[in-house]
């Protein structure tokens, strides 16, 4: 991290968490952010359900909500990057405060709602996206939308076109009952209208599911099988939790998805046991707690194909994206792994 992006971390972090988000937008779209470039080499390029990507390390959906800063995201080191959720109609979300820093935990509750400007306006930015970058649409559902699964595929046959891949959310837990589609009946119902939406598109596109941690095994083992019943193209595990365990921040008990460094465990022991239960036949793609290039890797060797991170880029800055770009190059080298993709699932049986 450079002096400047320090000194930028520690003014943001004397403001209200939502407004400091706003400002990073702001100062990542206005070119005062340093921003690498590309980072690839022969060990991390790697390909993700038929996407080629010069490394395995995306940003999360929940940044960049609105798709406004794709530009600059593109030139910021990430293997790919995810945008959204996008909901069919402009929503304000829930009411503020909605974001907690939890700096003693190096974690973030948030209870945002799926706030965002919809799909017409999302889809419109996402038509003038930079070429040459991985871009992916989290897709969401209105609140108070009489049918929710179509939601989802509402906003695949209006952006699918302009997008490289899609998530389905239902693992919020800021939008009441939406995690009651992670069911069976109601997952398959709904990722039958997904995958129907996007037989419409001139170019069928990779769809992912985001499932959350708070799965028990049987859980998880009967998502799996909908997952592969359904044509899936893979899984991200995990999105935030509702669990809290111990924590030192005043905010601890704030309502809301707990995402960050204590997410890490909860989310990886869901990410292996959903290896084992896929039996390699999807990529999965490891989300929750990934602040190092240690973590990541550990991530991988649990079984995912490319990882994302989110929350840690609000203690160690955006430059921590490529840090944990070069910082697992150099793991891969150093345990004899000639490409990303012979580490995963290595380390699996730690976790499971």
């Amino acid at each position: 991290m450079t002096p400047l992006e320090r000194a930028g971390l520690a003014l943001l972090h004397r403001m209200d968490p939502e407004r400091a988000h706003g400002l990073s937008l702001i100062a990542l779209k206005a070119g005062l952010v340093p921003l690498p470039g590309p980072i690839t080499s022969a060990r991390l390029a790697t390909e993700l359900a038929g996407l080629r990507l010069p490394n395995p390390v995306g940003l999360a959906a929940g940044y960049d909500k609105n798709a406004e800063a794709l530009g600059p995201l593109s030139r910021a080191g990430f293997g790919f990057v995810e945008v959204g959720a996008a909901t069919p109609r402009p929503q304000p979300g829930n009411p503020r405060p909605r974001l907690f820093r939890l700096s003693e935990d190096r974690a973030a509750i948030n209870r945002f709602g799926f706030n965002n400007e919809g799909m017409v306006a999302i889809g419109a930015r996402l038509a003038a996206r930079p070429a040459g970058t991985v871009i992916g649409l989290n897709l969401g559902a209105n609140k108070d939308s009489a049918d929710r699964a179509a939601d989802f595929a509402a906003v695949l046959a209006h952006c699918g076109r302009h997008v490289d891949f899609v998530t389905v959310n239902v693992s919020s837990p800021n939008t009441e009952r939406l995690r009651e589609l992670q069911g069976r009946e109601a997952l398959s119902a709904l990722l039958a209208g997904v995958m129907a939406a996007r037989a419409g598109l001139a170019r069928p596109i990779p769809v992912f599911l985001k499932i959350a941690p708070d799965l028990t095994d049987a859980e998880i083992d009967e998502i799996a099988e909908v997952a592969l019943d359904s044509g899936l193209s893979g899984i991200v595990a995990t999105n935030t939790t509702l669990a809290r365990g111990e924590l030192r921040s005043r905010h601890a008990a704030e309502a809301g998805g707990l995402s960050g460094a204590p997410l890490f465990v909860r989310s990886t022991r869901v990410l292996a046991r959903l290896s084992v239960a896929t039996g390699g036949q999807l990529p999965l793609i490891g989300v929750g707690g990934i602040g190092s290039a240690e973590e990541a890797y550990a991530k991988i060797r649990a079984g995912a194909s490319v990882v994302q991170i989110y929350t840690a880029l609000v203690y160690g800055g955006l430059s921590l994206a490529a840090e944990i770009v070069r910082g697992l190059d150099r793991l891969l080298a150093r345990d004899g792994f000639a490409h990303v993709a012979d580490a995963v699932g290595t380390g699996r049986d730690d976790w499971c």
